[in-house]
């Protein structure tokens, strides 16, 4: 049975809410729907880097103490005044979407701790848009001994099964963290964090020049790459790590790139992150053929272009070129989730999360 699903998507790099419609059974996509996006604001910005700066201590994934219980109600109430600027910019109503996929802004991931922190308040949600909400999608893998990341990789395949191109494709999702989805064929399903996305260089950007991010990555693209730099920084233990392999946003924020100009440094980390996801290619069964970049990176013409220079003779290509809805296809993908959740459909795979089985995943909240 065909489910009209509406996916709600707020990324680790803390721009703002990305909504998305599909129709979908859970195993493949009938039809893409409608988009929508709902920016935070500067203040609800600044307090999701508090709640990030909190959630550091927290000792247990259900409690919310001080500024992260205020970060939970603005992030509830900016995704509830998405949906209802969705549902009213596309002449709906809220029976007319059979349910909600609502991921939650991630504070916390520690899956070694078996701990992993999604703030947002699925029931409150649930009341506020009058719509069956699926949420908390990651617990019951780490619960499990999962890295609970990536759960987007079973939508991936959905997608790259559409392309009917020769194998092993990798589809890189490019938000605040890197992550890759190798497919080949209907049974090879591989997928890890590869190291930074855009947190590094949007932080580096904000700090040195009040910039959210680097438009199209012209700033970088004047600046000089410290390559000595990269090469250090790509020996640490975790990208030598065979897949599955996740990480938190702020893993890397140890790294210091010391006294440089604004534009080498803007260079230097955006060359990390093609560097990291390059990495990845010695410890996949085999080298992919084509490379299909999604997320905020995608837009990030100098971080394509460094992408290219790593991966040989391999094609690399924006998710637009294909007809995929490069900024949707994380939403579209809690869409695609929360139907298979309906389902009892397994979300995550051993090769994907380290799961010690296929899992299935998240919990229903009715309003």
């Amino acid at each position: 049975m065909m489910l009209t699903a509406l996916g709600l998507m707020s990324g680790t790099s803390l721009d703002g809410v990305d909504v998305a419609l599909i129709e979908t059974d859970g195993k493949q996509v009938k039809a893409f729907g409608p988009s929508g996006y709902r920016p935070y604001g500067p203040a609800e910005r600044n307090l999701l880097r508090q709640a990030l700066s909190e959630a550091v201590h927290l000792p247990q994934r259900d409690v919310r103490p001080g500024v992260l219980a205020e970060a939970e109600r603005a992030v509830t109430q900016a995704h509830a005044e998405a949906v209802a600027a969705f549902v009213a910019q596309n002449r709906m109503r809220p029976e007319d979407i059979d349910i909600v996929g609502f991921h939650g802004q991630t504070v916390l991931h520690r899956p070694e701790k078996r701990l992993t922190v999604q703030i947002g308040d699925g029931p409150a949600l649930a009341k506020a848009i009058h719509i069956p909400v699926m949420y908390d999608f990651r617990a019951a893998d780490v619960e499990a001994g999962g890295q609970g990341a990536p759960l987007v990789p079973v939508y991936h395949r959905a997608l790259a099964q559409s392309l009917e191109r020769e194998g092993p494709i990798a589809v890189v999702n490019i938000g605040g963290v890197s992550n890759i989805t190798y497919i080949d064929g209907l049974d090879t399903l591989i997928a890890c964090d590869t190291g930074p996305g855009n947190a590094l260089l949007d932080d580096f950007m904000y700090r040195t020049m009040n910039q959210a991010f680097d438009a199209e990555g012209k700033f970088a693209a004047l600046g000089k790459v410290d390559e000595a730099w990269i090469a250090r920084a790509l020996e640490l233990p975790f990208f030598a790590s065979p897949p599955p392999k996740s990480l938190d946003r702020n893993d890397f924020a140890g790294l210091k790139l010391g006294d440089v100009q604004p534009a080498d440094g803007a260079a230097t980390l955006t060359a990390f992150t093609a560097a990291a996801i390059a990495r990845i290619i010695p410890l996949l069964p085999r080298r992919p053929r084509s490379w299909i970049v999604c997320g905020g990176g995608a837009r990030n013409l100098t971080m394509l272009r460094m992408l290219r220079e790593r991966v040989g003779s391999a094609t690399v290509e924006a998710a637009e070129t294909l007809g995929w809805a490069s900024d949707a296809i994380e939403a579209q993908a809690f869409g695609f989730l929360a139907a298979r959740g309906l389902k009892g459909l397994p979300l995550s795979y051993p090769a994907t999360t380290g799961v010690p089985m296929p899992m299935t995943g998240g919990m229903i909240a009715r309003p």
